[in-house]
């Protein structure tokens, strides 16, 4: 390790946008992604992932180690395999291409063109995850190149299904072709930097996340004529106990991960009051009034405190002209490590406080364990951060969302979410309108990963 840190070291240099064809391809490879549409409605994840394979044989490698394979014609995987020497078992960098739906109606332009404009990268999928899968991809390609000869494979995963397909992308991989994947440790989405207000304070590693779970409330009615309406609705009654469940706040919870976070994001505020309040919520047991304020002022925040739980989706009534037979929603739940799904669905029940908005679970919960922070991982996390950013600080971190990296997890490859782009703290994008990434971050981002790769993969 004190080696592949004193190389680090070395190569420290001033991260610039567009300083060479290596950037040159990332930038063709992250326009093409993004202009591919791959949402589950109307996408094909395939296309993409044929053309990601079209260029890595285009860069060297050969086509008996890029396979695009899935049960689904829409959503196959890429996954091909850059040879190492086998000393080690191999290290495994995952990126998803699909992305979530986006009309035309609710952005400012087009979200399926690639767009630059005013320093930034305008595009469905330019955080989540296309950056990064575009990254990877120009990397391995840069490392073929370079002849580097690695001491264990590399390989490159870029899957389907992510935002909440079924199960066509890691999770089939997992169970149909474990030989493929299989891998000492894995490189993931959800280990973002954090900046606020062009400073950078924090480049995170993702060790863990929540739990994701939806449920299913329903109201049902015989209805009637729209004429003779009655109080007894099922529309009324749904949306009666939602708007309880939206006034009401999870307990707080912080664990091992969390806590360090807000330690260590105290020294890097402007504000001396965020600061304190920061350390008192760090505190056993923390401050009730710090708890508040720091969940009115970041969304992200109050979820890294505790679980959460959201109305996403709502449906109601049959005709214009009568009384709703049934009202239905879907509720979105991150659960805190630890804290058990069944407890929370009674903990919705009793908020909801309605005998006739009934709660079931949707799918079952698929809690994942924490990756350990071993030296392996963390020296050369440290070292990069600091050749790159100086004075940036790595912090563990527990994701405020869900990745394909619990299915890792739970089959025995520890998994870390590291990215290496760096984002507003304010201006979480992902999944809404006008998702973008900063030109000069991505590139940043970029020559992160490509050192992040040879250090990982340069015995110690």
């Amino acid at each position: 390790m004190k080696r592949v840190c004193l190389l680090i070291a070395a190569a420290a240099v001033t991260v610039s946008a567009q300083s060479g064809p290596h950037d040159a391809r990332a930038r063709e490879i992250y326009k093409q992604l993004v202009e591919i549409n791959t949402t589950d409605s109307v996408g094909n994840v395939t296309t993409a992932a044929e053309a990601m394979a079209a260029r890595l044989k285009a860069g060297g490698f050969a086509a008996a180690d890029v396979q695009v394979i899935g049960p689904d014609p829409r959503k196959h995987n890429l996954v091909a395999r850059y040879h190492g020497s086998g000393a080690r078992k191999p290290l495994l960098l995952l990126a998803h291409l699909d992305v979530v739906e986006a009309k035309r109606e609710d952005w400012s332009f087009d979200p399926f063109v690639f767009l630059e404009k005013d320093g930034f990268f305008y595009g469905r999928g330019t955080s989540d995850d296309k950056a990064m899968a575009s990254q990877l991809t120009a990397n391995l390609i840069r490392l073929k190149q370079e002849g580097f000869a690695p001491d264990r494979d590399l390989i490159l995963a870029l899957t389907a299904d992510e935002e909440g397909g079924k199960f066509n992308g890691v999770d089939w991989l997992v169970k149909n072709h474990r030989n493929l994947i299989d891998a000492e440790l894995a490189l993931n989405e959800g280990g973002a930097g954090q900046m606020k207000n062009g400073k950078y304070l924090i480049n995170e590693i993702g060790a863990s996340e929540k739990v994701y779970q939806d449920f299913h409330l329903e109201s049902k009615n015989p209805g009637g004529h729209s004429s003779r309406p009655v109080r007894d609705n099922a529309i009324y009654h749904l949306s009666d106990a939602l708007g309880r469940l939206e006034k009401f706040d999870f307990p707080v919870n912080l664990n091992e991960v969390t806590r360090t976070y807000f330690e260590r994001m105290a020294a890097f505020q402007t504000d001396p009051a965020t600061a304190a309040d920061m350390r008192a919520v760090a505190k056993q047991p923390p401050d009730q009034q710090a708890i508040a304020r720091l969940s009115a002022a970041s969304s992200y925040y109050n979820a890294l405190m505790r679980t959460t739980c959201v109305a996403t989706m709502l449906s109601g009534g049959h005709a214009t002209n009568a009384l709703p037979q049934l009202a239905t929603a879907n509720v979105n739940c991150r659960i805190l490590p630890g804290e058990a799904p069944q407890a929370i669905k009674q903990k919705l029940i009793g908020v909801l406080a309605d005998p006739k908005v009934q709660v079931a679970f949707v799918d079952e919960a698929r809690p994942s364990p924490p990756s350990p922070l071993t030296p392996a991982i963390m020296g050369p996390m440290e070292a990069i951060t600091k050749a790159i950013w100086p004075g940036v600080v790595v912090v563990p971190t527990m994701g405020t969302g869900a990745t394909d990296g619990l299915y890792l997890r739970n089959a025995g490859i520890p998994t870390y979410g590291v990215e290496g782009i760096f984002y507003e703290i304010d201006d979480n994008r992902a999944h809404g309108r006008d998702e973008r990434v900063g030109v000069k971050q991505y590139f940043e981002g970029l020559e992160f990963q490509y050192r992040l790769i040879k250090a990982l993969a340069s015995h110690p």
